[in-house]
């Protein structure tokens, strides 16, 4: 694609894919605690709780290039430990056990992680 000319929009690119990655895990994370888009709220004090803390508030400062490479190794280990609790046990590969969601968070926040906010983001840190 670089040849394509497309190369010299990696950056922003990047800072739409962090930002709109961001916002959508926070929504898994609202439809546990808040209830909200359709979800119901589930016990604070409960694995659940936790893990839709950890979406909400996580999805949020991945969105705005806070504390990003924390929050984002955070978020892939709990998109790890969701894989391998609940869909696992269901059948080996992802797309039997409709764990391809989870999958494409955790490799996809490991690399947030790796590369940082980004241009758009507060932290401003990025590894190209």
């Amino acid at each position: 694609m670089a040849g394509l000319g497309f190369g010299r929009f990696a950056p922003h690119l990047y800072a739409l894919l962090r930002i709109v990655s961001g916002l959508l895990f926070a929504c898994h994370g609202a439809q546990k605690l808040l209830g909200l888009f359709g979800g119901h709220r589930v016990p604070l004090a409960s694995q659940l709780g936790v893990a839709s803390i950890i979406e909400l508030g996580g999805g949020l400062l991945i969105a705005v290039g806070l504390l990003t490479s924390i929050a984002a190794i955070i978020a892939a280990a709990e998109m790890a430990v969701a894989y391998f609790q609940v869909h696992l046990p269901r059948g080996l590969v992802p797309i039997q056990n409709s764990g391809e969601l989870a999958v494409l968070y955790c490799f996809l926040f490991l690399y947030i992680a790796a590369r940082g906010a980004g241009p758009w983001g507060i932290d401003r840190s990025s590894v190209r």
